[in-house]
C-alpha cells in the first residue's frame, strides 16, 4: 500500500436533505478541525461524477504557495514585475 492509499479513508455515508444540505459526520469535523462558520469549497470532476469538500483556507494557502513559487521563477528568469 502506498502512502497515498494510507491517507484515503471512507468516513461513512450522508443523506442529502430536501434543501440539498448534508451533515458532515462528527468524526470528520473533529479530524479536520471543521467548526461552525468555516468556509468550505466544493470541487467537482464531472466526468468522474465526483465531488470533494476542501476547507477554503487550505485552497487559499495552496494558491499562495503557487504564487510564491511563480514569483521565484520570475526572479530567476529576470522577469520581475
Amino acid at each position: 500500500m502506498t502512502k497515498n492509499e494510507k491517507d484515503k479513508c471512507l468516513w461513512g455515508t450522508v443523506k442529502v436533505g430536501e434543501r440539498g444540505q448534508i451533515v458532515i459526520p462528527k468524526e470528520v469535523r473533529d479530524k479536520f478541525d471543521i467548526k461552525p462558520g468555516d468556509s468550505l469549497m466544493i470541487i467537482a470532476h464531472e466526468k468522474k461524477n465526483m465531488i470533494k469538500i476542501v476547507k477554503s483556507e487550505v485552497m487559499r494557502d495552496y494558491a499562495l504557495k503557487i504564487l510564491d513559487d511563480t514569483d521565484h521563477d520570475d526572479e530567476s528568469e529576470g522577469n520581475v514585475q
